[in-house]
Parts: structure tokens; C-alpha cells; sequence
């Protein structure tokens, strides 16, 4: 139920006309001044790539009383094909996206103007400037190698991606397919992009210089044998989760998943843990954004829910960033500690992607893909 309009809503209701509103004048506002505006809308809907969109909907009602914060789990690919069915039909429904698949979303979104920027300026001094534009990256999320460390407790069992092309592990690698959730496909143009650290691992790996027969990179050539190795696609990341990280496993899998998805461990009865010291990389790093859809039916309430997932003024972020303060995932916010259990940043080896530069071959990387399956 919304609550009633305050005086104080009254004065800033004079102050902020709805042509205001649409022009963008709500950006200088903080939380405080937000927060009535907010609870006048008196609901805010936000499209989220990750299920944890479920904790920030209970702890955001909690905190402002009055405002029905919709959440929907939407992957990131799927949000996109939405969004732009959306905008071709001249609707909005999202205030907020919230989404990864960077390389995309800048071309197909932002450019097009389907999604806006929005920076809260309470946090805008504590996160750097290449996770501010041009869009904000809450946190810094990850597809990488995943192994099983019970039955593995010396560590992970490879140390060179090659290896996954070999006898060894052929049907015991799992992934999601690429063409369906885009941020494994990022991960594929990413191992292209990289090609001549993968020359040289398949050297450090074999001893001798690589063929690359009918590939055109050592990237290519790698996904084409990891392909022909049997290779497992499967439907989503719970789905490799399950495959590799189930306890009471002889000789479990491999594969490629979230690093943040250890956090699932121990309720799930997993025993997930990355291959940091994988040559020549685990797999990538990536940003999750948040932004405004252009012209947001609750924009008050909208740029609320945004300030609220960068987390409060108490040490990790409060109830806002509780669902993404666990080990794997890492928050851009410079006054917030990393996660202890986590692997520091400075020492994870993931591949930090470029999104313009993935966006120049990626489709190339996925009609490769597609002539594999």
C-alpha cells in the first residue's frame, strides 16, 4: 500500500515536475530525497540476470515500507532479446536492468538508447571511473574453470587448459552452451582474443609449436578440439554446478561456471573451488551493470533500487550488497574489504574482458560454435 504524500514530498514535488523527472533531475538526488518520491510511485520493477534478485527484494521492502519491488530472474541474453522486443513495441516494463553480457549489452542497449546510465552520486567518489562509464559495474563477476575439491584435495587436477582437449578428459568437461547464455560465449571469443597465450600454453603443454591445421588462431583451434573431445553442453550454471561439484564423486568433472557459486557449497552439498593456477587462464572476469531503462515508469524509485544494490555505509554494504558480498564475486565499491575467502583480486588470473573489443568477433565466434554442435 503506498504510504501518504509528506510535506516533505510536497516541497520537492514542487520543485521536481514530471518534465523534470524525465530530463534527469533526479540524478543529484541521495536516498533521502529519493526515498518519498519513491513511496508516491509505490512500486519499482527490476530485471535481474541473477536469482539473488529474490534477497535484494525482501531486504529493499524492508528498508523503504511502501515501495513493492518486482523482481524478475531473467538471463542476461534473455533480457536483451526482451528489451529490444519491448522497444520495438513501444513499452516499458523494467525501471532497472540489471544484466552482464557487457559486449551486447552496450551495443544492442545503451547505444540504442533501450537503457540509460545512472551513477547515485552518494557512491560516485568511492568506485573507479572504468566501472562508472559507460556503465555502472557493481561488482565484477566470473566464468572460470571449476574443479571438485573433495575429490581433488591437493588441488585442482590439470594445470593447462590444453589438457582438456586430451584423452584424460574427454565427456568430463561441462559447460553451458554458448549460444544460449551469452556469457559463455564471451568466455569463448575471450579464449580467441587470447590466442597467442593459448600458442604458447599449447607449447608449454605438448612440447612442441601448435598446428593449427584448418583453425585460424590457437583460440579457434582450442575450442574446435575442446568440441571434438566430447564436450558436455548442458541447460544452465546449476546444471554444471551439480555435474562437478556433487559430493561423494570418484572422478568428477570439470567446468566451466561462476566462481561466486561456491557460496552454494555447503547448503547444496557441492564442494566447488576454482583452478586459479590454470595456464594460461581460468576463464574471465567480467562487469555486472546496473541501469535505468530510458524512460523508466518509476524513476524516482528506480534510481533508489540502484543506490540500494551499491550498498550502504556499514562495512560490507549492508542488506543491499549481503546476496553479492560472498567469495567469488568482486564489488567495485574501493571503501568496501574484499571477501576473505576469496582469491584477492590482484592474484586471480582470469582474463579481464574488453567488451568493445569481444563485441568486434563475437558473432564469428558463434557461427564457429554453432557449425561444431
Amino acid at each position: 500500500m503506498k504510504l501518504r504524500t509528506t510535506a516533505r514530498l510536497g516541497v520537492i514535488g514542487c520543485v521536481l515536475s514530471s518534465a523534470a523527472i524525465a530530463e534527469g533531475h533526479l540524478d543529484p538526488l541521495g536516498p533521502e530525497d529519493l526515498a518519498p518520491l519513491a513511496q508516491e510511485e509505490g512500486t519499482v520493477t527490476v530485471y535481474s540476470f541473477t536469482s539473488r534478485i529474490g534477497r535484494v527484494e525482501e531486504a529493499f521492502e524492508e528498508a523503504y515500507p511502501g515501495i513493492d519491488l518486482q523482481g524478475f530472474d531473467i538471463s542476461s541474453t534473455e533480457q536483451i532479446a526482451r528489451l529490444r522486443a519491448e522497444a520495438q513495441a513501444g513499452v516499458t516494463n523494467a525501471d532497472v536492468i540489471y544484466i552482464s553480457d557487457t559486449p551486447v549489452v552496450l551495443t544492442e542497449l545503451l547505444e540504442t538508447g533501450i537503457i540509460a546510465p545512472y551513477v547515485p552520486p552518494r557512491v560516485a567518489d568511492r568506485v573507479p571511473e572504468i566501472y562508472q562509464s559507460p556503465l555502472l559495474a557493481q561488482r565484477l563477476s566470473t566464468k572460470v574453470l571449476m574443479y571438485n575439491e573433495e575429490a581433488n584435495p591437493d588441488g585442482a587436477p590439470l594445470s593447462n587448459l590444453w589438457e582438456l582437449t586430451t584423452d584424460d578428459w574427454r565427456g568430463r568437461v561441462v559447460m553451458v552452451d554458448p549460444l544460449q547464455r551469452g556469457d559463455y560465449l564471451d568466455l569463448m571469443t575471450e579464449i580467441v582474443l587470447r590466442s597467442d597465450e593459448m600458442a604458447a600454453a599449447y607449447e608449454a603443454q605438448f612440447g612442441s609449436p601448435i598446428d593449427l591445421e584448418d583453425a585460424a588462431t590457437a583460440g579457434e583451434k582450442f575450442i574446435a578440439d575442446l568440441f571434438a573431445n566430447d564436450l558436455i553442453l548442458v541447460g544452465s550454471t546449476d546444471d554444471v554446478n551439480v555435474a562437478v561439484g556433487a559430493l561423494g564423486q570418484d572422478n568428477p568433472p570439470v567446468g566451466f561456471t561462476s566462481y561466486s557459486d561456491r557460496r552454494d557449497n555447503e547448503e547444496e552439498g557441492w564442494a566447488l573451488q576454482v583452478a586459479n593456477g590454470v595456464e594460461p587462464a581460468p576463464g574471465i572476469i567480467f562487469p555486472a551493470v546496473l541501469a535505468l531503462a530510458s524512460e523508466p515508469n518509476n524513476p524516482a524509485a528506480a534510481r533508489l533500487v540502484i543506490d540500494f544494490l551499491m550498498g550502504d555505509e556499514t562495512e560490507t554494504g549492508g542488506p543491499g550488497l549481503a546476496p553479492f558480498y560472498v567469495a567469488g564475486d568482486y564489488v567495485t565499491r574501493t571503501d568496501i574489504p574484499p571477501h576473505p575467502d576469496a582469491v584477492p583480486l590482484d592474484d586471480f588470473t582470469a582474463w579481464r574482458i574488453a567488451p568493445a573489443e569481444t563485441a568486434t568477433i563475437r558473432a564469428e565466434i558463434g557461427d564457429l560454435i554453432l557449425t561444431l554442435q
